[in-house]
C-alpha cells in the first residue's frame, strides 16, 4: 500500500485544510471575532501592557534598556514585560506557574499535548485564537499543516514559532563522489551505489581501504528519515479503511529495516552506530572517514564551512531525498518550535486578545523580524553585496542599551522572511534554502500529530523505546523478520493495543469537525 501518496498527504492535508478553513470562517464554538480589525499600532490608545514568559538561551539576555526593546514597544504600540526563564530550567517553571493559577498574559510552551498544558486548555485557561488569524496580515498565512499540528480537538489555542516542514536532507562529500566517477543519486539503488562506492573505491585517494559511506549516531532520525523514501509513514498511516496504523507495523518498515540491515552488513555505516555521540556527528566526515549524513538540511553547510575553517581538503553538497519504489518523500518535521499561548485570565477581553494578537502580527513584519533576530544594522550586522555578514554574535558581549539577546525567542517567522531577507552567504546555503523548499512538495505530513492518548501519555517514552530497541536489533542480526514481528506483538500487550485504539477514536473525533 502506498501510506504516502495515497493516504497519508491527502488525509492530513486535506483535515487541516477543512480545519483551518471551519477556524477561519469563525465556525468555532468560542467567542466569534469583531468584524472590525485591531487599531493600527502607533494610534492614539494607551500602549497596551502585558507580560510574556519565555526561554532564554543566554544568562544575560536583552532588558527595557536596550533601544532594540524601545523600538519593538514603539512600533507595536505596547509595553512589554518579559519573563526570561533558563531553557534547562524552563519545564520546572512551567509547571510551577501552571500549579499557581497565576500566568502572564502569553506564555511560551514546547508542545500543546503536554499533560499539563493539554488539561489547561481543556479547563479553559487559554484563548481560542483559530477565529481571529484571518484579520491580520501575517497571521492569515500561517500554515494550515503546521495549525493542524498544534491544534487540541481541532482547534487552534496558540501562535506557534516557525520551521521549515522540509528541512530534511542528505549531505555529502562532493569531491568524493566525482572522485568515484558518480553523479548525485535519484533513487535509492543509486544511494546505495554511491554508499558502496565511499567504501570500496577510496574516495580520498590516499591509498589505503580506511573509508565507509554514512556515519550514523545513537538518534535515531536518519533511519525515521530514510524509511519514508520507501513508502513507509510518517510515524501513522493511514489504511484502506481509513484507520490508523504506526510506521512499524507497515510492510513499508520492513522492505526499509532490511534496507538499513544490508548497510550495516556490508560495514556501508558506521558499526557503533547505536552508541556513537550525535555531538560527534560531523567529525568523520571532516576527517576524511565518512562520506554521507542523512539529517537536517543545514548539516551540509555547517561541515563545509568547519572544512574550510580548517584549511582541509573537501568539498560538501546537499539533496533533499532519493525516489524509491513509491515515489519520491521525505518526512514532514511539526513545523514548529513551541506554541505561545494567551492567558484567559490575564487578557481579559476580545478587545485585549486583540491587542496581543496585533503585537505578534507586528512583530512579524519584515523589518521587525530581522531586528528580532540579528539585531541593528551597522551594531549588530552589516550588509555586504547584499550578505549580512555577523558583527556581534550571541556569544558576544553585549551593552545594556544594545543588548539583543534571546529576544528571538519572541519571533512567530510567519511568514518566513530571513530566508530571502538577504543573499544568502554561500552557494551551498542557497542550495540548502532551495532544497528546503522543494522538499515542500514531497513531504509527508504525520497525521497522527494533533491527536491525543492517555496511553501514550503515560507510556509513550517505553513504547518507542521498546520500538527503536527492536529496529536496532533488527539491524545488526540480533533480529530476524519473525523476531521483530514478536517484539511488536509484546509492544502492543505493553500498551500500544490501547494507544492504536486511542489515536483511531481521536482521529474518528477529529474528522466531524
Amino acid at each position: 500500500m502506498n501510506w504516502n501518496a495515497k493516504h497519508t498527504k491527502k488525509t492530513a492535508a486535506a483535515m487541516s485544510a477543512a480545519l483551518l478553513a471551519g477556524a477561519l470562517a469563525g465556525c468555532s464554538s468560542g467567542a466569534k471575532p469583531e468584524a472590525t480589525k485591531a487599531p493600527a499600532a502607533g494610534g492614539k490608545d494607551e500602549p497596551y501592557k502585558f507580560s510574556i514568559m519565555m526561554k532564554s538561551f543566554q544568562n544575560d539576555a536583552i532588558t527595557s534598556e536596550s533601544k532594540i526593546w524601545k523600538k519593538v514597544e514603539e512600533y507595536t504600540n505596547t509595553k512589554l514585560e518579559v519573563q526570561f526563564t533558563p531553557d534547562a530550567a524552563y519545564n520546572d517553571k512551567l509547571n510551577i506557574t501552571l500549579a499557581s493559577g497565576s500566568m502572564p498574559s502569553v506564555l511560551f510552551v514546547v508542545n500543546t499535548k503536554l499533560p499539563a498544558i493539554a488539561n489547561a486548555i481543556k479547563g479553559g485557561a487559554f484563548w481560542e485564537i483559530g477565529p481571529y488569524l484571518k484579520d491580520y496580515p501575517n497571521l492569515k498565512q500561517m500554515n494550515p499543516t503546521i495549525l493542524n499540528n498544534i491544534s487540541v480537538n481541532g482547534k487552534y489555542y496558540g501562535l506557534y514559532t516557525a520551521r521549515p516542514l522540509g528541512r530534511f536532507a542528505v549531505s555529502y562529500r562532493k569531491d568524493w563522489l566525482q572522485n568515484v566517477g558518480l553523479s548525485e543519486p535519484k533513487t535509492i539503488d543509486d544511494f546505495y551505489n554511491m554508499l558502496k562506492a565511499f567504501k570500496e573505491k577510496d574516495p580520498d585517494k590516499n591509498g589505503k581501504d580506511d573509508t565507509y559511506g554514512m556515519v550514523v549516531t545513537k538518534y535515531a532520525g536518519p533511519w525515521d528519515i530514510m524509511q519514508t523514501w520507501f513508502g513507509a509513514p510518517n510515524k501513522w498511516g493511514v489504511d484502506k479503511d481509513g484507520k490508523l496504523v504506526p510506521a512499524q507495523l507497515t510492510p513499508e518498515y520492513m522492505d526499509a529495516l532490511k534496507f538499513f540491515k544490508k548497510l550495516y552488513d556490508e560495514k556501508l555505516v558506521n558499526q557503533d552506530f547505536a552508541v556513537y555521540d550525535s555531538a560527534k556527528w560531523n567529525d568523520p566526515i571532516i576527517n576524511n572517514q565518512a562520506g554521507v549524513a542523512v539529517d537536517v538540511v543545514d548539516r551540509s553547510y555547517q561541515i563545509d564551512e568547519k572544512i574550510k575553517a580548517g584549511n582541509l581538503k573537501g568539498e560538501m553538497d546537499v539533496f533533499g531525498a532519493v525516489s524509491g519504489p513509491k515515489g519520491l518523500f521525505t518526512p514532514a518535521t511539526t513545523g514548529y518550535g513551541g506554541v505561545f499561548l494567551i492567558s484567559k485570565s490575564s487578557v481579559k477581553t476580545e478587545a485585549e486578545l486583540r491587542k496581543v494578537l496585533n503585537f505578534f502580527d507586528k512583530t512579524s513584519d519584515k523589518d521587525m523580524q530581522i531586528m528580532l533576530n540579528y539585531g541593528l544594522e551597522g551594531t549588530h550586522y552589516k550588509v555586504e553585496d547584499g550578505k549580512l555578514v555577523t558583527i556581534l554574535t550571541p556569544d558576544m558581549p553585549q551593552a545594556p542599551d544594545i543588548n539583543v539577546k534571546s529576544f528571538n525567542q519572541m519571533a512567530i517567522g510567519v511568514p518566513n522572511v530571513l530566508d530571502t531577507a538577504f543573499k544568502a552567504g554561500t552557494p551551498l546555503r542557497a542550495k540548502a534554502n532551495e532544497v528546503k523548499a522543494a522538499n515542500e512538495k514531497i513531504i509527508v505530513p504525520n497525521p497522527g500529530e494533533p491527536l491525543v492518548s492517555a496511553t501514550y501519555t503515560q507510556k509513550g517514552a517505553q513504547l518507542d523505546q521498546q520500538v527503536e530497541d527492536a529496529r536496532v536489533k533488527f539491524i545488526v542480526g540480533k533480529l530476524d523478520e519473525a523476531g521483530f514481528k514478536a517484539e511488536m506483538e509484546l509492544w502492543k500487550k505493553n500498551g500500544g493495543e490501547s494507544y492504536i485504539k486511542e489515536m483511531n477514536d481521536a482521529y474518528a473525533e477529529s474528522k466531524k469537525k
